[in-house]
């Protein structure tokens, strides 16, 4: 009906694709609308020449069938006649056995259009090629011995012809090699057919014969895999593009997507871009070999301190430790330690109360050992200026005032601590900017103004600790502990005057060693420049430690 509406309004310019169903259905090409349909092509199962089969069709006889009622029923509509006698009628003559159908000419007997036949003739050879198999190739005897008796459960024979059937391989009279692949399919053959019409009749001409292992594609371009994007390609069809790998920090989880997606601040693509993965974090952990050095050197630091507290306070008696003010002594070694101790709150994950104690402590006792050195520094001073004749500048600067001033010194720097932790305290956050995959997990210190007050200010008492020491460099050897002061001022304002660059320009987690560098460097200076010349002195040179020395009152 279609076919013959086409027709009758004379719609032309189609390309029809047909089915095997009617592509070569001769009931259409035959009927007189088949001049719409020239043209068509379609792809149909492969017709094959089988060897032998016209010959046994064209010798077939109802004797050699007596129990086939197909075989009969058809003999007798093909001939018009009976092979039942007690069927007889006026109508319908008896058969006369001298029948045969080498004269005859239908549908029956025509082997020219065998393409489903063929299909149906290589399952019968890939079954017998099974069971052939099956027997002569059997797991053992048994098997074999079951086979001929009848014995063997029909559903475990059929599992195992089954099996057998999988691992065929032949080839036909024809010259086709028959096996299937894992999913059970034969390769495909196919048939190109194009309906053209020769002298007024429609004719079906086969274009090519293909064989097909896989399923073709029907597209431009491949389709783009997870990880990448399609790009059409200008001035092609909409089935041709590129596939453009998704750029970093973009994915995409399914083929052919025209946009990558942004993965979430928190989250990076992984190598494949086709999945976001939690960024990795990075910190100053005890983990890392440069965290755990700096620990180990902040802990051999505060070591060495007590060590030298410890020598301090089993010649506490002595001339050298007596000289030097021993109560600031003390004091300048136990806040040392703190310093050493406090680099630590500077290793290991952020978190709220490590952020607001390791700035704070590191102020604070910073703070407490300048202004110790500060003292000491005013006590070279004001004892050089006690011995002039007539002055009394010592009962102004004697241990009460001492004690005040550092007292003062370390009071200002608390409560500049405590604005600070009051206003904008220092809190743990996630920096993303230095690197695109990892997220640093670091301290804001909150209020910049807070934090460059607290090093403005230890950066003041160094000054002045520095300043002082500095005039005092040039008195009598008695005094000559101004000199290391000096240079333990000069290491420590050089140390933090490089830190403050060095601070800055350091990315993710060498911010941190930068500053935990800089508080250990500065504390081994003071250490080292002002209390281990005295315990040389003290423990291999104990003729030096005597009071007359000391005074100036031997010759050299």
């Amino acid at each position: 009906m279609l076919v013959e509406e086409l027709q009758r309004q004379k719609i032309t310019g189609l390309q029809w694709i047909g089915s095997d169903a009617w592509i070569t259905d001769n009931s259409i090409t035959a009927s007189g609308a088949h001049k719409a349909l020239v043209g068509a092509i379609g792809f149909v199962v492969s017709k094959t020449q089988i060897e032998g089969l016209q010959n046994f069709l064209q010798q077939l006889h109802p004797s050699h069938f007596p129990q086939s009622s197909f075989i009969g029923e058809f003999w007798e509509t093909v001939f018009n006649c009976t092979l039942s006698p007690q069927s007889l009628s006026t109508s319908v003559r008896p058969c006369s056995g001298f029948e045969h159908l080498e004269s005859v000419q239908n549908e029956f007997t025509d082997v020219s259009e065998l393409r489903f036949t063929y299909n149906v003739y290589k399952a019968v050879y890939a079954v017998a090629h099974a069971l052939h198999n099956l027997y002569t190739f059997g797991q053992s005897s048994e098997i074999q011995s079951e086979i001929n008796s009848n014995t063997i459960p029909v559903c475990l024979f059929s599992a195992q012809v089954l099996h057998s059937l999988q691992t065929v391989n032949f080839t036909l009279k024809t010259g086709e090699k028959v096996f299937f692949d894992s999913n059970g399919d034969s390769p495909a053959r196919y048939d190109l057919i194009n309906l053209q019409n020769v002298k007024g009749s429609t004719l079906k001409v086969k274009c090519l014969s293909i064989t097909l292992a896989n399923v073709p594609k029907s597209m431009c371009s491949e389709s783009c895999p997870p990880g990448t994007r399609k790009a059409v390609q200008k001035g092609k069809p909409v089935c041709c593009f590129d596939c453009v790998p998704c750029a970093e920090g973009e994915i995409s989880n399914a083929t052919d997507l025209l946009d990558c997606v942004k993965c979430q601040s928190e989250y990076w693509s992984n190598e494949k871009r086709d999945a976001c993965i939690l960024k990795e974090t990075e910190f100053l952990s005890y983990g890392d070999l440069m965290g755990l050095l700096l620990a180990l050197l902040s802990l051999t630091g505060a070591c060495l301190t007590m060590a030298v507290v410890l020598i301090f306070y089993c010649y506490r008696s002595t001339p050298i430790v007596r000289a030097n003010n021993t109560e600031l002594s003390f004091l300048l070694l136990f806040s040392l330690t703190l310093c050493f101790l406090c680099s630590l709150t500077f290793i290991g994950r952020p978190s709220q109360w490590s952020c607001m104690l390791r700035h704070t402590a590191f102020g604070v006792t910073f703070v407490l050992c300048i202004s110790c050195v500060l003292g000491k520094t005013i006590v070279v001073l004001m004892a050089f200026r006690a011995t002039l004749p007539g002055s009394n500048v010592m009962k102004w600067f004697g241990p009460p005032q001492q004690r005040l001033s550092v007292l003062a010194f370390t009071l200002i720097q608390v409560l500049i601590c405590v604005l600070w932790l009051t206003l904008s305290p220092p809190f743990p956050n996630k920096n993303m900017k230095y690197y695109k995959d990892k997220v640093i997990l670091e301290c804001d210190v909150g209020s910049a103004v807070g934090f460059w007050a607290v090093l403005g200010y230890i950066g003041l008492l160094s000054l002045m600790c520095f300043v002082l020491a500095f005039l005092a460099r040039k008195l009598p050897d008695n005094f000559n502990e101004a000199k290391f002061i000096t240079f333990s001022m000069l290491i420590f304002c050089a140390v933090w005057i490089t830190f403050i660059p060095a601070y800055v320009s350091s990315p993710g987690k060498f911010t941190v060693a930068v500053e935990i560098f800089a508080i250990l460097a500065s504390s081994f200076g003071l250490l080292f420049c002002i209390f281990v010349p005295k315990c040389y002195t003290i423990l291999l040179k104990p003729e030096k430690n005597t009071k007359k020395i000391l005074m100036g009152k031997t010759t050299n």
